[in-house]
């Protein structure tokens, strides 16, 4: 999947094309979004991505981190702001060209494995968006094989840990072939060594990624740069290693590294 991408990105250099330069991977201007009971969740939300980085977005619960999230595909609709994907507004008309842009990997993978085997759950997906055989199997294979799963097409979802799980939840998503990946808590619950093998996973891909998460050493890991924001607002941007190790900044958000995890500035 990273050849994908990679090769995709190479025929867009405008270095080597002379073409204008390509759009921000995400830019997102000036969001707001309030829920029905009137809780005020993105506040003026101003972010942007550039093709390949991977951002983690941090906060404490409640922050506007998983909101924020919701609106990368249109799952959500900006009330107020802006949200494009490669020059793309989300919105009502936007929402299918812009869901083949941009997977969202779920807290919960079991939000997202709902068929009998593994294999069939990756190829809703491409299945969903009309791709034929035999690329649609071709894809199945190279998700699954890009998340380390490639022998388990066969088996039922529920026969998974929670770690191997999680991992196929990310293959039903690479298998649509998106510009921009979404992950909302990816290591929740995962045990240390499921843990480093889905950062190692990620970290192959070469995929613009956004990772949403409360996991510090995990966002360290995975992310070179974090944005921070708390009460729907970002508070800080800038790279992982120096916000995280920024004690004051951390505390004063409710954030905290496991003890005994110590992050120095370069």
């Amino acid at each position: 999947m990273a050849g994908v991408n990679a090769d995709r990105r190479a025929d867009r250099d405008p270095a080597s094309s002379g073409a204008a330069p390509d759009p921000p991977a995400l830019e997102i201007t000036g969001l707001r979004h309030r829920y029905p009971d009137g809780h005020r969740a993105l506040s003026g939300i101003d972010l942007r991505v550039e093709p390949g980085e991977r951002v983690a977005v941090l906060g404490p619960n409640g922050a506007g981190k998983t909101t924020l999230a919701l609106h990368l595909n249109g799952l959500l609709v900006p009330e107020e702001g802006t949200v494009r994907v490669a020059g793309v507004p989300v919105g009502t008309k936007t929402r299918t060209d812009v869901r083949r842009r941009v997977g969202v990997v779920f807290q919960d993978p079991d939000d997202q494995l709902f068929m009998p085997t593994v294999g069939q759950d990756v190829a809703f997906g491409p299945r969903n968006f009309g791709v034929p055989e035999p690329e649609r199997s071709r894809r199945v294979r190279a998700a699954l094989d890009a998340v380390g799963m490639a022998g388990h097409a066969d088996r039922p979802p529920t026969h998974l840990s929670v770690g191997q799980r999680r991992r196929v939840a990310l293959a039903t998503v690479l298998a649509s072939d998106p510009d921009v990946l979404v992950l909302d808590e990816p290591s929740v619950n995962l045990e240390p060594v499921a843990r480093r093998e889905l950062a190692e996973t990620l970290l192959a891909l070469g995929t613009t990624t956004v990772l949403v998460t409360h996991d510090l050493p995990f966002a360290l890991q995975v992310c070179p740069r974090s944005v921070l924001i708390d009460d729907g607002r970002v508070v800080a941007d800038g790279p992982t290693r120096e916000l995280l190790a920024d004690a004051r900044l951390l505390a004063a958000h409710r954030l905290e590294l496991p003890w005994g995890f110590r992050v120095d500035p370069e």
